[in-house]
C-alpha cells in the first residue's frame, strides 16, 4: 500500500536549447491520472536523457558543451541536482564536463558510485564518478569504439546508444547500434576501469538501442532500432555473457511503413515487457516466459502522438507514461493489472520535444 505522505514524481528531459526550459518536474496523481508541473530547469542544451536516484533524492542530466576535438565540435557534461520532494523542486548541485562527444543516455549503478555516459557520435562511453554528497566527479575512464556494420547510413561507425548495468551491478552492458555488437565491460571499481569481457553480435543491421533486465536476472530484453525487432537473451551472472534466445517482430504484420524502435521496459512482476516503435507509432506489448525468456505478442496501442522516443512504467505498476516526441506530448495509459494491457486514460500534458519520461516515488 502506498503511504498517504508518498509523492509520486514525474522527471522528463527534452531536446531543447540552453536558453530554454530543458527538464521538467511533475506531480503524478494516481487517483484521477493527471500530472501537474512543479518545477522546471532552464540552462541545459540538450538534456535529452535523465537518471534519478530516489533513495539519494538525486537527478542526473546530460547534457551538450563546445567542444573544439568533439564531434560536429560537441562534448558532453552531466548535471546533478538535489529533488526536493515535498515541494516537487530541483535544485542544481553541480554539472562537470564529461566524454568529448555529445552524449544520447546517462546510466548509473546501483550503489551510486558511477555514472556512464555514452556518446552516439562520438562511438564512446565514458564513466564518471559519483561523489559522496551525489555531485558529478570526474571522468575516470573511456572507450572508444571502433568497426562498422552492414547499414551505410546508419552503420558507418560505432554508435553506441545506451549502458545499462546488470542486476548485481558487476558489468556495464552497452548496446552499439552502429556495430551490432552487445559489448560487456567488468566495472573495476578498485581501478575505477570499465574493463572489456565480450561481445554478443546481433543480426547483421538490427541496430541494437536499449535494454532491461527481467526481475529474475536471468534474461535481458534488447529492442533494436533499425530492423523493429526484440531479442531475448539468456544472462549468465557470472561471466557477463548474453546468449540469444528469441528475436520477435515488433511491428504488426501487414505493417510496411518506416520504423524504428526506441524504449524498451518490462513490469515489476517480469510477466510483460513493452517496447516503442517510432513510425507506427505504438506501444507493443509481450508476455514473458519467466522460464525460457521467450515472448509471444499481446497487442499493438497507439501512443496518441508522434515519435514515442521514451516510456515509463510508473511504480506500483498502474500507469504508463510515453513521451512523444513529435507529438510534443506526454500521455497517461492505465495498465490491466492482469492482462497487462495499456488504455489510454484521455489524460495527457504538452511538452516541447520530450526525450525521456522517468517517474519515482519519495
Amino acid at each position: 500500500m502506498t503511504k498517504p505522505s508518498e509523492r509520486l514524481l514525474v522527471f522528463v528531459g527534452s531536446y531543447a536549447e540552453s536558453d530554454h526550459t530543458g527538464v521538467y518536474v511533475y506531480e503524478f496523481n494516481e487517483a484521477t491520472g493527471e500530472l501537474v508541473q512543479t518545477d522546471a530547469f532552464t540552462g541545459l542544451q540538450n538534456p535529452t536523457f535523465l537518471n534519478v536516484d530516489a533513495n539519494a533524492r538525486r537527478l542526473y542530466a546530460l547534457g551538450e558543451t563546445v567542444s573544439e576535438t568533439g564531434p560536429k565540435g560537441k562534448g558532453g557534461e552531466a548535471a546533478a541536482f538535489v529533488i526536493d520532494p515535498e515541494q516537487g523542486k530541483l535544485e542544481l548541485l553541480n554539472r562537470a564536463r564529461t566524454i568529448d562527444g555529445p552524449p544520447c543516455h546517462i546510466g548509473r549503478s546501483a550503489d551510486s558510485r558511477y555514472l556512464t555516459m555514452v556518446s552516439y557520435h562520438g562511438g564512446m562511453v565514458g564513466l564518471i564518478s559519483i561523489k559522496e554528497d551525489g555531485s558529478v566527479g570526474e571522468l575516470l575512464d573511456v572507450h572508444q569504439h571502433e568497426g562498422h556494420s552492414v547499414d551505410p547510413q546508419n552503420q558507418d561507425r560505432p554508435h553506441p546508444h545506451s549502458t545499462f548495468f546488470d542486476p548485481a551491478g558487476k558489468y556495464a552492458i552497452v548496446q552499439d547500434l552502429g556495430l551490432d555488437r552487445v559489448r560487456t565491460y567488468e566495472l573495476l571499481p578498485e581501478s575505477n576501469e570499465l574493463k572489456f569481457v565480450s561481445d554478443a553480435i546481433s543480426t547483421p543491421g538490427a541496430g541494437p538501442r536499449h535494454l532491461v533486465f527481467h526481475p529474475n536476472g536471468k534474461f535481458a530484453f534488447i529492442i533494436n532500432e533499425l530492423n523493429s525487432t526484440v531479442t531475448a537473451y539468456q544472462y549468465e551472472a557470472a561471466t557477463g555473457t548474453l546468449t540469444e534466445v528469441q528475436t520477435i517482430p515488433t511491428l504488426p504484420a501487414d505493417y510496411d511503413g518506416a520504423n524504428g524502435c526506441a524504449e524498451i521496459a518490462i513490469s515489476e512482476d517480469g510477466r510483460y515487457l513493452y517496447g516503442s516503435n517510432r513510425g507506427h507509432d505504438s506501444i507493443v506489448q509481450y508476455a514473458v516466459n519467466a522460464e525460457t525468456g521467450e515472448l509471444t505478442l499481446v497487442q499493438h496501442v497507439s501512443t496518441e502522438g508522434g515519435h514515442p522516443r521514451h516510456f515509463s512504467l510508473l511504480p506500483g505498476g498502474q500507469y504508463a507514461l510515453v513521451a512523444n516526441r513529435d507529438g510534443n506530448n506526454i500521455v497517461v495509459f492505465s495498465i490491466d493489472a492482469d492482462s497487462g494491457k495499456l488504455t489510454y486514460t484521455g489524460k495527457s500534458v504538452e511538452v516541447s520535444k520530450p526525450v525521456c519520461v522517468w517517474g519515482a516515488r519519495f
